[in-house]
């Protein structure tokens, strides 16, 4: 068993007896009260989840595992040139509540490497789409295409005992996270470089590579990738894609699948889609204002009129 598996195993067999303790002593102690406009707005206010791996503070911002962002850029294992964190290290520090040696990030980086290899059907179906396709409904066609290699799947219908879902789904995840930038890179250059792409460089790190495979060689621009990359990595558990992820993998439907449907929520404008739209609001309001540098007063009138033409 790999060593990030073992203390994941640890961490999550004392918290379930942890858990359990608890729900035996104070499971039935109310928690909030419910009001109807609360289930009319989408749940807003309710306290319902338990999501330890991040929380949102309104005045400092996010935390993962209690650490906020300048903690994590100083504590963290760092990308070659020593200046921003590889986020390798956040996804040890989520999975097992520990800062993770270099030592030990550097064991991650080796393993994402080894299971990065995309299948060629992938990239088959992506090559069969438009090139004008939406770059996340190619991502979500490729993520869903993958589940033909699917650990828990194969595992599922071989009669697996349940107490063994987690080791599965920690291998399926692994893979994942391995070969999502390699997707990401591809469905980029086919989109906006005319599908000239360009080969994994297995001697750099998870971020540095991806950014290797989008073209982009500037030392700066990895290290903004490295920096992005952890600090997006998780954000609660109740906005749509992540509750949506969770959702469909409690129906043991596998990594694969859940990710998919969790990426097709992330692709609204209410979600992630909503950086684009910013975007391009941007533009067309530099557009229709005739300037690159506006007022706070244009800014505001521009603002104003969207709203009352019921665009938001």
């Amino acid at each position: 068993m790999d060593p990030l598996k073992q203390k994941f195993n640890k961490k999550a067999s004392d918290l379930r007896e942890e858990i359990k303790g608890m729900l035996k002593k104070h499971g039935d102690k109310k928690v909030d009260e419910v009001k109807l406009k609360q289930i009319f707005g989408g749940a807003r206010g309710i306290k319902m989840m338990v999501w330890e791996t991040s929380q949102l503070d309104p005045l400092k911002g996010i935390s993962f595992r209690g650490y906020y962002i300048p903690e994590l850029r100083e504590k963290l294992p760092k990308g070659p040139d020593g200046k921003e964190p590889r986020p390798e290290g956040l996804f040890w520090l989520m999975l097992v509540g520990e800062i993770p040696t270099e030592e030990e990030v550097h064991w991650l980086t080796q393993q994402w490497t080894r299971r990065s290899n995309v299948p060629e059907h992938v990239f088959s179906i992506l090559d069969s789409m438009p090139p004008n396709t939406h770059p996340m409904t190619q991502f979500v066609t490729a993520i869903a295409s993958m589940q033909t290699e699917s650990c828990f799947a194969r595992r599922y219908d071989e009669g697996i005992n349940k107490a063994d879902y987690w080791d599965a789904t920690y291998e399926d995840t692994m893979n994942l996270i391995a070969r999502l930038p390699r997707i990401a890179a591809y469905i980029y250059r086919r989109s906006y470089h005319d599908g000239h792409h360009i080969a994994p460089d297995i001697g750099q790190d998870w971020a540095g590579n991806f950014a290797h495979m989008l073209g982009i060689e500037k030392t700066d621009f990895k290290n903004l990738m490295r920096l992005y990359l952890t600090i997006h990595a998780d954000h609660e558990g109740g906005n749509a894609s992540a509750h949506t992820t969770h959702l469909i993998g409690s129906t043991l439907s596998d990594a694969y699948l859940s990710l998919a449907g969790g990426m097709t929520a992330l692709a609204g404008p209410l979600h992630g889609l909503a950086n684009q739209e910013v975007i391009k609001w941007i533009f067309s309001m530099l557009d229709a204002l005739g300037t690159t540098k506006p007022t706070k007063e244009q800014i505001a009138d521009y603002v104003n009129s969207t709203l009352a033409a019921g665009q938001v």
